[in-house]
């Protein structure tokens, strides 16, 4: 009778520090992913710093020294990057801003890859992108728009992310002139759904270009690929 008493007990008291564990893992859970969101700021240093002053600098917002300490010519540079790209203007590189620098601090994917997934935030942006570009183009074209950005990201001249190829200033019109927020079309998000999944009708292109509205002399000296629509894709 003490033996199964005994046992009760002992049951009992696992049950109660089970209830209690997972009590406070909920309980701190909020706190935790807080802790875990990384963010840099007048003040910081670091080896992320040195790459954030670094992209500012090659992008022209940035002309101090690139010494990897956020001081005040860094915090202004980031405000001037940050309402250029409409993000929040408070002078702290979060999530956002990281992202659209083109610096992934987190984990790889199952390929191995950490520039890009297949995220929602992924495909709604790329297919934004393609739905300003490339609306009215041949179904072709607009996954070849979307596989121009990213042939980027896997291109060392270029951000190393989807957000980042396609924040960079004066990469593509749709940003500049505001048609990356046009009404989203069905065919955008399959055609961004189609290049994340592989499909390079560019063969590989990193530009493009519609010779009607082009407006650089220089684009015109890049390699062709080939014409899909109304778009030179180019080398």
């Amino acid at each position: 009778m003490e033996k199964q008493f005994s046992f009760r007990k002992v049951v009992l008291y696992m049950m109660i520090a089970l209830i209690t564990y997972f009590s406070l893992y909920i309980y701190f859970a909020p706190y935790n992913y807080a802790l875990n969101v990384v963010t840099y700021y007048y003040g910081s240093n670091g080896g992320t710093v040195y790459e954030i002053q670094k992209k500012l600098k090659n992008w022209g917002y940035y002309s101090g020294g690139i010494d990897g300490v956020y001081g005040y010519q860094t915090y202004t540079a980031i405000r001037k990057f940050q309402s250029t790209n409409g993000l929040k203007v408070d002078g702290v590189v979060g999530s956002q801003t990281l992202e659209a620098l083109g610096i992934y601090e987190g984990p790889t994917n199952a390929s191995g890859n950490s520039n890009y997934n297949t995220s929602n935030q992924d495909i709604n942006l790329l297919a934004r992108l393609i739905n300003g570009e490339a609306r009215g183009e041949p179904y072709e074209g607009q996954v070849a728009v979307g596989a121009v950005v990213l042939n980027r990201t896997r291109d060392s001249r270029f951000p190393s992310t989807i957000a980042g190829v396609i924040y960079q200033p004066g990469a593509f019109t749709a940003v500049s002139d505001g048609q990356i927020n046009a009404a989203l079309e069905q065919t955008s998000v399959k055609a961004a759904t189609d290049a994340l999944n592989g499909w390079d009708p560019s063969g590989g292109a990193i530009y493009y270009f519609n010779p009607d509205t082009a407006t650089s002399a220089w684009i015109w000296s890049r390699p062709l690929i080939k014409i899909i629509g109304k778009h030179r894709f180019c080398k």
